[in-house]
């Protein structure tokens, strides 16, 4: 096979994979509405893994500690999504647990590029944007720990790790910066369902999910469109 043929099939497959995600995407939403169940099921549990050969079809091996390990969040999150509906009585600490290890794996992919988060030094416009994500995580302690009990300690610590990852997603790309963000309001909204009583949003299910995937979609468009750059000038530091 030729590198042009090679070219050809590599972008065939991505356009295959990306209209696999967005497809599966705007079903599962609309099944939040309508069902049936198994639908529901069958494309929350193949969207991530469509995801992951996006991933793979638009970057090339070696790959990149920030691809590597962007790979493993997304593998993380499939655990989240399948394995709590055969864990019983223990779903929502299952789903937990797995999507806080997606989220330290977020995070560690993200961090070689903290500098050019909003964590940055030296910049007038730094307080602002860092605040407000902390602003975030404390609104969503004080609504959630009082109705925490037993799960009090892994409550604040998805919180810090959330909302870590949201901070250092924008050091990597603006889309990945409006994942980071949108991810942050998908976990807040499943805290807030789970822990606070006053909370009642009207399609809660179709909120939550449409922000997962769109967040999930983004931060790999985002760190794509990172790898690329990189292929494009591999003078610059990245």
């Amino acid at each position: 096979m030729t590198t042009t043929s090679r070219g050809a099939a590599r972008s065939s497959l991505t356009l295959v994979a990306i209209g696999a995600y967005v497809a599966l995407a705007l079903v599962h939403v609309a099944t939040q509405l309508t069902g049936p169940l198994g639908l529901r099921t069958a494309t929350q549990v193949a969207a991530m893994p469509v995801l992951v050969l996006v991933v793979l079809a638009r970057t090339r091996a070696p790959r990149s500690w920030l691809v590597v390990w962007l790979l493993a969040g997304l593998g993380f999150s499939w655990l989240g999504d399948t394995a709590p509906k055969l864990a019983g009585d223990s779903s929502f600490l299952v789903m937990v647990g797995f999507f806080l290890l997606a989220q330290v794996a977020y995070v560690v992919a993200f961090w070689p590029r903290r500098a050019r988060s909003v964590l940055r030094r030296g910049s007038l416009a730094w307080p602002a944007p860092l605040t407000a994500y902390l602003v975030v995580l404390v609104l969503l302690l004080v609504w959630c720990v009082p109705g925490a009990g037993p799960l009090l300690v892994p409550v604040v610590a998805y919180g810090v790790v959330l909302v870590a990852m949201a901070v250092l997603s924008t050091g990597v790309h603006p889309l990945t910066a409006a994942g980071g963000a949108l991810f942050l309001v998908s976990d807040g909204l499943i805290a807030l369902d789970a822990f606070a009583d006053w909370y009642a949003l009207p399609w809660h299910g179709v909120a939550v999910m449409a922000t997962y995937l769109a967040a999930q979609g983004l931060l790999a468009a985002g760190v794509i469109a990172l790898a690329a750059s990189r292929r494009r000038h591999p003078q610059w530091e990245a």
